[in-house]
């Protein structure tokens, strides 16, 4: 009777026991819920929500009666704010200064913070972690900073590094182009190199050290290992480094506006599409271009994207 009645009670228990998990698994996705639920609420009131009014106020344009003294309304016109920008050579010139600073800057520095990493990786290296923070520290300088300080150093008859390379026979002009666009570069190269430096190393640090060892005892040398071995094993580091770099690229403003000064017959108030957008909206009032260049920018950061990481997956798939 007792195995009976111990028997009967089992499939009670075996519920009350499946019931916990489920019950304990409720309350965890409520708490991560609760716990996500600010960055998502912070996420929709930064991002989302600008991102729809921009899309919103780009299909307006505001037209203004008479003199001016008629007042102003605003008349929905679709994507003629898109035709408008992309009719507009000046907004097209802009993708183009963009794309040759990016072919100065890009392969630079990513070619030296690659070589700055795998320094620090090797055997020889000594201080390692003291070489890390002195890299990093110039992405620590806010980018006006940064451009105010080599528009000192490239200011003529004031900077020494001007009075230097005169002296060795070199006219730097910085109002011509063949000067600024690697100048302006060498700005980006200075306080970028470091920080990717930082992320190769510690994505080389990931390697795990069997292979590299494996690779010298079968008679690599440092130099054949880092070249074959390494950097492939980084290469989704390197990936995402240049990605977020070409993102950067597309944003061009700083520079440009800081470096007016001393290339003015280079640069002019809508020299980049992000100079463009700044003065349509600030200069102009012309908030509905604006919003139409900011919009045309990110798209064409999303299809840079997009293009990049479809040609790393069939590279890798190649290899």
């Amino acid at each position: 009777m007792a195995t009976l009645t111990s028997a009967a009670r089992r499939p009670s228990t075996r519920t009350a026991a499946g019931r916990g998990p489920r019950t304990r698994k409720g309350h965890g996705g409520r708490a991560a819920a609760v716990l996500l639920s600010p960055f998502f609420l912070l996420f929709a009131c930064v991002t989302l929500i600008p991102i729809g009014y921009a899309l919103y106020i780009s299909l307006f344009r505001t037209e203004r009666s008479g003199l001016g003294f008629g007042g102003s309304s605003t008349v929905f016109t679709g994507l003629g704010n898109y035709a408008k920008l992309l009719g507009d050579s000046v907004f097209r010139a802009g993708f183009a200064h963009v794309a040759i600073y990016g072919l100065i800057y890009i392969p630079v520095m990513m070619g030296m913070a690659l070589a700055g990493a795998l320094l620090l990786d090797s055997t020889l290296a000594r201080a390692s972690r003291f070489f890390q923070l002195v890299y990093f520290l110039p992405s620590q300088v806010p980018g006006v900073l940064a451009a105010l300080a080599w528009l000192y150093l490239y200011t003529p008859h004031v900077s020494p590094l001007m009075n230097w390379l005169g002296d060795l026979g070199a006219d730097p002009n910085m109002n011509h182009a063949l000067w600024l666009f690697p100048a302006m570069a060498n700005v980006a190269v200075w306080q970028f190199t470091g920080y990717n430096i930082v992320i190769f190393f510690a994505a080389l640090k990931a390697i795990p050290q069997e292979v590299a060892e494996a690779a010298l005892v079968d008679g690599a040398s440092e130099l054949r290992t880092a070249l074959s071995i390494k950097l492939p094993l980084i290469g989704p580091a390197a990936t995402f480094a240049g990605l977020m770099t070409m993102v950067g690229v597309l944003q061009l403003f700083t520079e440009p506006l800081v470096m007016q000064e001393i290339a003015p017959g280079v640069i002019g108030g809508q020299w980049t599409p992000n100079l463009y957008n700044y003065n349509a909206a600030f200069l102009d009032q012309d908030t509905a271009s604006a919003a139409a260049g900011s919009i045309l920018l990110a798209v064409a950061a999303a299809l840079l994207s997009f293009l990049v990481m479809r040609l790393t997956r069939r590279w890798r798939d190649a290899a």
